[in-house]
């Protein structure tokens, strides 16, 4: 069964980084897309990056700059480095993937907090 199980969620200071992973499995991992989706409180869940098979790559403006999504297709991960972090990018930090006929699949999410 697909499995996504992101990791690296932490508690982080104005300006800090910090880098998630989302370690894939029960699918094809090298020819499908895969993304960074947010939700802060009490808002709706938003996209933040998405990355292609082929490596191309698109962002939110609100982190474009900031942010960078890559993939290792040898360990089934996908990556989001997060830079200059700010108090908005407060949320749950969610991978996923969209396979065929528009079947998409989540992980649990982990928790990214900015306060100083």
């Amino acid at each position: 069964q697909v499995q996504l199980v992101e990791s690296g969620g932490a508690l982080v200071q104005p300006g800090g980084s910090l880098r998630l992973s989302c370690a894939a499995s029960g699918f094809t991992f090298s020819r499908s897309y895969m993304n960074w989706y947010r939700q802060a409180p009490g808002k709706q869940r938003e996209l933040v990056a998405g990355i292609t098979s082929g490596g191309t790559t698109n962002y939110a403006d609100s982190v474009k700059g900031r942010f960078t999504i890559s993939r290792d297709n040898a360990k089934n991960t996908v990556y989001l480095q997060m830079n200059s972090l700010k108090p908005e990018d407060t949320g749950v930090y969610y991978c996923n993937t969209l396979q065929s006929f528009g079947v998409g699949y989540w992980g649990q999410g982990t928790q990214v907090t900015v306060s100083s």
